[in-house]
């Protein structure tokens, strides 16, 4: 028997043992076990919330161009279905619709629901209030009338035309005399105006109450100023804007178009037909409805493209100026010829009530009341 050192012996023992377990004891450390494979399943990302959709006011706050000024006017009551709209606060009411409903005639909007169950004139709100809103919004109320009490009403406005004025008490010289109101006089109207709580349509307003389509109270009157003359925009304009009473300037547009304030309406006086033909009378009654319409349309777009009503220089028309004027797409022509008008009336004749030097509240009360 061949004789084995005893150290070697024990080396073997070792080495026979590591590999029973598994263990290799070598100079270098173990490899260590690679990690299990992660599952091959995406995990799915908690998707977004859909935001919440705009509402149509919160729309028209957002698109203001003036964030800061913004008004935007919900119309509530029977038949009611308008959309909200955007206006500006501080400026005139620019967009209110009148809306139609079967069997019935729109008698405006209101404040609150007891001005309009009440038809109350002072609490009627329309193109010659100023926009008022709290936190950007405000709630306009609808009254209806029946045809029957629309035709009962018997309403018969006034369009009040003024020229030229005057600070002189005993009036200026000459043939154009007449033309000429004192401005204290012309005070005393407008403040006789705003104090007598008078309703003041609008020229959109006046074209649906011919049509039947609105209510008007029979203490209605619309003023209105022709020429825009130097008088009227140094004196007379800045009271209507002092007293918040609505009037409109007749502007010839081919002379300039005049600077007006808030409480001005500019509107067509024509362009360039303010001027006498061969026969002596107005363009309008001369030139054929093709250059009426042209010379119209000038006028429009001078007045930022607004076509609801034109004064007739002179108050000279015809059947060829109405021609002109609707072809031109003008609703309302107003003339010299004293009166009133009334549910069908013929919206390119409408007639108006001349103010002359030297009449007073009083002559004023006998004429609208």
């Amino acid at each position: 028997m061949t004789h084995v050192p005893r150290r070697r012996l024990l080396g073997f023992a070792v080495a026979l043992a590591a590999v029973t377990t598994g263990v290799l004891t070598t100079g270098c450390a173990p490899e260590p076990v690679a990690a299990a494979p992660a599952s091959s399943a995406t995990q799915t990302p908690t998707p977004s919330p859909t935001p919440t959709p705009l509402s149509p006011v919160e729309q028209l706050l957002a698109s203001a161009p003036d964030p800061a000024a913004a008004c935007v006017v919900s119309f509530t009551g029977d038949g009611i279905a308008d959309a909200p709209v955007l206006e500006t606060t501080g400026a005139l009411y620019a967009a209110l619709p009148i809306p139609a409903r079967d069997g019935f005639v729109f008698a405006g909007w209101y404040d609150t629901p007891a001005d309009a169950a009440a038809f109350a004139v002072p609490g009627r709100v329309n193109g010659a209030d100023l926009v008022a809103c709290t936190d950007r919004q405000r709630t306009l109320h609808a009254a209806w009338k029946t045809p029957a009490e629309n035709t009962a009403e018997g309403a018969r406005l006034p369009i009040l035309m003024y020229h030229q004025f005057t600070d002189k008490p005993e009036g200026e010289s000459g043939w154009l005399r007449g033309n000429y109101a004192y401005i204290e006089d012309y005070r005393a109207h407008m403040q006789h105006i705003k104090d007598g709580g008078f309703y003041l349509p609008t020229w959109l307003e006046l074209d649906a109450f011919i049509d039947g389509r609105l209510f008007l109270p029979d203490h209605s009157v619309i003023v209105t100023d022709d020429d825009a003359d130097p008088t009227w925009l140094s004196m007379a304009a800045p009271i209507n804007e002092q007293l918040q009473v609505l009037a409109t300037s007749f502007d010839i547009t081919g002379d300039g178009v005049a600077t007006q304030n808030a409480f001005i309406l500019p509107r067509s006086h024509t362009h360039a037909m303010h001027v006498a033909g061969a026969n002596g009378k107005g363009q309008m009654v001369n030139l054929s409805p093709d250059e009426i319409a042209a010379d119209l349309e000038t006028s429009a777009a001078a007045l930022g493209g607004v076509k609801e009503v034109v004064a007739y220089p002179y108050g000279h028309y015809d059947d060829r100026t109405k021609q002109g004027v609707a072809q031109a797409g003008f609703l309302l022509g107003r003339t010299i010829e004293q009166g009133y008008v009334s549910i069908g009336h013929d919206k390119l004749a409408l007639p108006c009530v001349r103010i002359n030097y030297g009449m007073t509240v009083a002559d004023l009360q006998k004429l609208i009341g």
